[in-house]
């Protein structure tokens, strides 16, 4: 339980006393976010503002969770470390693409196949270690069943031999993690939307990994002999490393609200998908992810809705994709958007948790 509020404490002090420090050396080398002229016009006065905050985000988490440790005297969890491994990755692949963009002073950075490439290898080393290392119950960080808040027995990706299991895993993790790093890359288009989505997300997931933690394993022989528990390997430090990722998070909003002084870039989006991929799959609730981050999963539709739209019949459904520029043309406010996008966050976040709770619910009363 300390760790939890000591890597919380620590990343938000990192984060909200270090990103004015990053912003002054981004400032120094002129490394400013370019703005797409297709993009929304109000959206000019932001060329130049410093980008890549996401290292700001991504040390902040990393030094926080490694201090939670010292202080705590315990070891890292190979899950966390996973997640980690899936963060960091993924972080350096957007570092790239955001240094291309200011290098070339374009929109496009790294090519499209190169980029896919690298999240594709981090992705599948993630699904390969995660399926390794079972504890000394013989649970692993993951699972090849599809989970929704737990793992479906009949969905098991390893029906055909435990090979088969692997590849489908991996085509699985590589689903989800191009899922989730696209959907927080689409959603950080306004000031604090995506930092202020992922904190809502993480502190759900705060709250399952601790309640799985607390759930301790036992039989109850008339009910059939079930397990009171979740197969989750290592859910209290993933409940460190949710705090550790809350408190960079919060941090960085204080600079990134609007007028943002720093944007994350895609260093921060495809790092930030990542981890929110990796925590849905060690928790085993890759599914129930999908209700809790919602809104990621809606400003992704808008856009596949659009070009779908827009190829099929040559008409567009909303003025602008993804979602938040289209009542940007209608008239809404930046400030109001993102409020009122933060609210539909935290709606279908307590929808998720809601979720989870109704199936502890039978097993506490039984």
């Amino acid at each position: 339980m300390i760790a939890i509020i000591i890597a919380g404490a620590a990343s938000l002090a990192l984060s909200i006393l270090g990103t004015p420090l990053y912003i002054r050396l981004l400032v120094k080398k002129s490394y400013g976010q370019f703005v797409r002229d297709d993009g929304p016009t109000s959206h000019a006065t932001k060329r130049g503002t410093p980008t890549m905050g996401g290292v700001a985000i991504i040390l902040a988490t990393l030094l926080a969770y490694g201090l939670s440790h010292v202080l705590t005297q315990t070891w890292p969890s190979v899950s966390v470390l996973l997640v980690l491994f899936l963060m960091v990755g993924l972080g350096v692949v957007g570092f790239l693409d955001d240094y291309l963009k200011i290098a070339q002073q374009r929109s496009l950075g790294l090519r499209p196949r190169a980029k896919l490439l690298g999240q594709f290898l981090v992705a599948t080393a993630f699904a390969v270690l995660a399926l390794l290392f079972p504890d000394g119950t013989g649970n692993t960080p993951a699972s090849t069943q599809i989970s929704f808040v737990r793992d479906i027995e009949w969905l098991d990706l390893a029906f055909a031999g435990t090979v088969v299991g692997f590849i489908l895993f991996a085509i699985w993790a590589n689903f989800l993690v191009a899922a989730w790093s696209n959907g927080v890359n689409l959603t950080d288009g306004l000031d604090g939307l995506a930092s202020g989505a992922t904190i809502i997300f993480t502190a759900a997931y705060l709250i399952i990994s601790f309640w799985q933690w607390r759930q301790v394993c036992n039989v109850d022989l008339d009910a059939g002999g079930v397990v009171h528990c979740y197969a989750s390997r290592d859910p209290l430090d993933v409940a460190v490393l949710c705090a550790a990722i809350i408190g960079a998070c919060v941090g960085f909003l204080w600079w990134n609200t609007s007028p943002a002084k720093i944007f994350m870039g895609d260093t921060g989006s495809l790092a930030l998908g990542g981890a929110i991929a990796g925590l849905t799959i060690v928790s085993r609730t890759e599914v129930l992810g999908a209700i809790i981050g919602g809104l990621f999963v809606l400003i992704s539709l808008s856009v596949i809705i659009q070009v779908g739209s827009f190829k099929m019949t040559g008409k567009r459904v909303f003025r602008m994709a993804p979602l938040q520029h289209h009542f940007e043309l209608k008239g809404w406010n930046e400030v109001t958007i993102v409020v009122r996008f933060w609210i539909v966050a935290g709606i279908l976040a307590g929808v998720g948790l809601g979720i989870f709770y109704l199936d502890a619910l039978p097993r506490l009363t039984s």
